[in-house]
């Protein structure tokens, strides 16, 4: 993939991570992009500007009131010039500066003042990382429209192990060309996402539910769309932030979910069944909020919902391809095969939602691509990046 002509600019703070940037900066500049470097007062603690200076063949810019170029404002110019502006690392204090719209150096100030796509390569101990602070700042810059690479799991420079190491420059150079030159390999394909789970009434206050905030499916659509798919999305109660650009359907119960799948699935090429339909609803419902019985037991009926998947499977049509998700505690690979063959799926993706990082209500996910023909390990990833690994395994199925 050639960059050559495009316009890049990296933010490099101050983490230990900084020295992985300088590969960033070479493996960009081997594609052919210019890079035009910003390093905080921090970063320069770790690196010289004279590292990047010369990788990039360009000044690298520390300061806010540099005077080199006084003809121009020079953050407004990088804001303007940029392409894609990555930070990497970007750490904690950076991302909540982002988060709150501070700009005090020449870092914030530019990020501030673009317009281009921000791809933010977080870097962090993994209680930083963790911390709820934290977790309310990527949800806001993620609602925003930045894009996000890793964190990867593993040992820490601080002696932790966990989340929190800067992606591969090979993994953030990845997902610049991604956003540069955007694959377009879906164009032409209908699909059909369902995302977020179901909720059944036992009375107008309460009802039977999980823990699905939709992130998973909603990542898928986002994915789809962007490489070129016309997405329909049936999402049921969610968190996550909603993606842009998709018709969207609302429903609360499995059996709206149901009705709507079997409807909209027969002129679907590709169906992706991400959403947690509760697997029970209650056989009584009232219309009116239950009272206490002064001690006495409430005994409830639960009758099955019927089982979606399986119904999209029987009416399966020719070049159609289905998938579906296995969300197990136990007897994983098992459990996901049963299913790949009973509900007749081309692809089931299988996780273990009890393991750290896996499963509901999270960024990340572990899983397994189970097909016919064999299984693909899907180590810890964010979600985002599980989307194209379940993409690109389906449009190995279809053969293209």
């Amino acid at each position: 993939m050639s960059l050559q002509g495009r316009e890049v600019v990296l933010g490099v703070t101050g983490g230990i991570a900084a020295y992985k940037a300088a590969e960033v900066v070479s493996r960009l500049r081997k594609l052919g992009a210019s890079v035009h470097v910003i390093m905080t007062k921090n970063a320069m603690e770790f690196v010289q500007p004279l590292t990047f200076e010369t990788l990039s063949n360009q000044p690298v810019v520390t300061d806010t009131f540099d005077r080199r170029a006084p003809w121009e404002v020079e953050h407004i110019a990088l804001a303007k010039r940029a392409e894609v502006f990555v930070v990497a690392p970007a750490t904690a204090n950076i991302l909540a500066k982002m988060a709150c719209g501070i700009a005090d150096d020449m870092l914030s100030t530019t990020l501030l003042a673009t317009k281009a796509p921000i791809l933010v390569a977080p870097a962090m101990n993994t209680g930083m990382w963790t911390a709820e602070a934290t977790r309310q700042n990527m949800a806001t810059l993620r609602a925003r429209g930045v894009h996000v690479v890793g964190p990867d799991a593993g040992f820490l420079a601080c002696g932790d192990t966990g989340s929190g190491r800067m992606s591969t420059p090979a993994d953030i150079v990845e997902a610049v060309t991604a956003l540069l030159c955007p694959r377009q390999d879906m164009r032409g394909l209908k699909v059909l996402v369902t995302a977020g789970a179901t909720r059944e009434r036992l009375d107008p206050v309460r009802y039977l539910s999980n823990d699905s905030s939709g992130k998973m499916g909603f990542a898928i659509a986002r994915a789809a769309k962007a490489r070129g798919a016309e997405v329909t999305v049936i999402a049921g109660s969610t968190t996550a932030p909603e993606p842009e650009g998709v018709h969207l359907v609302r429903i609360e119960s499995t059996l709206e979910l149901h009705d709507q799948a079997l409807r909209l699935a027969p002129d679907m090429d590709i169906v992706i069944q991400a959403a947690a339909p509760a697997d029970y609803r209650f056989a009584h419902p009232s219309a009116q909020k239950l009272k206490k019985r002064s001690g006495a037991p409430l005994t409830l009926e639960l009758v099955e919902n019927p089982d979606i998947a399986a119904a999209i499977g029987a009416q399966k049509r020719p070049g159609q391809t289905l998938v579906g998700f296995a969300a197990e505690t136990e007897h994983l690979l098992d459990n996901a095969a049963r299913k790949l063959g009973k509900k007749h799926l081309d692809l089931i993706v299988a996780n273990d939602v009890s393991q750290p990082g896996a499963g509901f209500n999270v960024d990340t996910n572990i899983a397994t691509l189970l097909t016919y023909d064999g299984a693909r390990e899907c180590p810890l990833r964010q979600k985002a990046q599980l989307a194209e690994d379940i993409l690109d395994e389906v449009l190995r199925l279809r053969g293209q």
